[in-house]
């Protein structure tokens, strides 16, 4: 059996399983070869060795409560208690993964099991390898995850991939041939949980680069000072991440003008004490699920010709980056419609109040404010913590769950509120710099690029007019925004 050599065998990050899972035209990121064919035989034989002799949770006893009921041998087959198992766990409920989550549950489960801890037979590896290849989809539901292993999920993906369940994407995979070690070692995983994880964080990373732009273009049109972002007052404290923000903004407003004022509102005077805790939190959380969805978590780990069992299945420490990266988004979200308010009033900006071009009375963009706070009530409720709650199930036996499969469906959703937030405050701020074009960056220099692809979807129209249609567009930019 091949041993894991954590030096030579490759990795898979979280980056990469989201950039294949939208797009699986990319090269297939992880390999499925002769080196990981003998490594996860050799598992295979050793459970199938160790299960004849000696006593495999879930092998040859039932599974939580039941870890005390012997299988009998005549029951310890494919057609017995393996697809039993799977039967009896795949009650998820609720809307189904979309192609992409669906794709990196599928990879992130295949490279686990390459690691050779779980001691399912190669053929089930070789399945799931040939339908990831082939582009085939299985129908997943969302519920039933507690953050103790995603088991309803990959029931449902073990049976598809046995025939039992159909495709919603078939492309002509056959059937594998189940064998009896297969059912708990496949179901022990949390690469749903991952998998949703992954594809948000992906998002929200992309999105915080896209934060610092958009305070940039409202500190030009509020005039701001840079002061607050010189590197002599970050020296004066050791926090890496705030330092970084600043520097990036000071970056971004290389040209801007002299500053209107002493000191500025918070919106722009702490954006670096406030962005630099996301920051931190999405490297954090990246870190967490790089260790994921490279681990064999397996219970029972086959290992060094062992099985070893264990709690490896607990995702605290997913929950927990999860909890800290939603708790981090709200405060700067704040700080957005923060920005926002100010860019309403004319004793900041020294332009009309709510940014309004028209006869007297007018709104402008009065309305702005109350679909950013509507949007930002929204998104607080998904920063509530999901680790400060217990789960009690299987007859008292498993007494503690993470929830790190809430955790991650409420990054999700987050996901879903941001871009459109976002937008209201660069609305404003792209009408606040037509009415001061001398405080906009200069067409191509440092910061310019997002101000350049709003423009061409936002018409230059001043007077009171139906804001939705510039709200959706410049939410789609954002959506998309790749950064300068």
């Amino acid at each position: 059996m091949v041993a894991i050599d954590p030096a030579s065998d490759p990795v898979l990050s979280a980056a990469e399983v989201a950039a294949w899972a939208r797009d699986p035209s990319r090269p297939f990121p992880t390999p499925w070869g002769p080196r990981e064919h003998e490594r996860v035989a050799g598992a295979h034989a050793t459970l199938e060795r160790i299960s004849t002799t000696g006593t495999v949770y879930g092998l040859t006893t039932g599974v939580g409560a039941l870890r005390h009921v012997e299988v009998v041998a005549d029951e310890r087959t494919a057609v017995g208690h393996a697809l039993r198992l799977w039967r009896s766990h795949a009650a998820g409920v609720g809307a189904e993964y979309d192609d992409a989550t669906a794709r990196a549950v599928m990879l992130i489960r295949l490279h686990q099991l390459t690691r050779g801890g779980a001691g399912v037979s190669p053929a089930l590896v070789e399945g799931l390898a040939t339908a990831l290849r082939q582009g085939a989809i299985p129908r997943l539901h969302e519920v039933g995850g507690i953050g103790t292993g995603d088991l309803t999920v990959l029931a449902e993906l073990g049976l598809t991939l046995a025939g039992h369940l159909p495709w919603r994407a078939d492309a002509g995979v056959p059937p594998v041939d189940v064998a009896a070690t297969d059912a708990l070692p496949f179901l022990s995983s949390n690469a749903a949980t991952a998998a949703v994880a992954t594809l948000a964080l992906a998002d929200l990373r992309r999105f915080e680069d896209t934060l610092a732009e958009i305070a940039a273009l409202s500190h030009r049109a509020l005039r701001g000072s840079l002061e607050a972002y010189d590197p002599r007052v970050f020296a004066a404290r050791r926090d890496p991440w705030a330092s970084r923000v600043a520097a990036r903004l000071l970056a971004l407003l290389e040209d801007a003008g002299p500053a209107a004022r002493v000191q500025d509102p918070f919106g722009l005077r702490t954006v670096p004490q406030v962005h630099g805790p996301l920051v931190a939190a999405h490297a954090a959380l990246a870190d967490a699920l790089d260790a994921e969805i490279d681990a064999a978590t397996e219970n029972p780990l086959v290992v060094d010709d062992e099985r070893l069992h264990h709690g490896q299945f607990a995702t605290q420490r997913l929950a927990v980056c999860l909890d800290g990266l939603r708790s981090a988004w709200v405060p700067a979200l704040t700080l957005s419609v923060a920005r926002l308010g100010a860019l309403l009033d004319s004793r900041l900006t020294d332009l009309p109040d709510f940014l309004a071009d028209g006869p007297a009375g007018s709104s402008g963009l009065m309305i702005l404010e109350y679909v950013a706070a509507d949007l930002l009530a929204r998104a607080r409720p998904l920063a509530r913590p999901v680790t400060d709650g217990r789960t009690v199930v299987s007859l008292g036996l498993e007494e503690s769950a993470s929830h790190a499969t809430q955790a991650a469906l409420a990054g999700r959703d987050l996901v879903g509120l941001v871009p459109h937030l976002l937008a209201c405050e660069v609305v404003a701020a792209v009408r606040a710099l037509r009415l001061a074009p001398e405080r906009a960056p200069a067409p191509g220099t440092h910061g310019a690029r997002l101000l350049a692809e709003v423009e061409q979807v936002v018409p230059d129209v001043r007077s009171d007019h139906v804001l939705g249609p510039e709200i959706e567009a410049t939410a789609a930019v954002i959506a998309t925004y790749a950064g300068d």
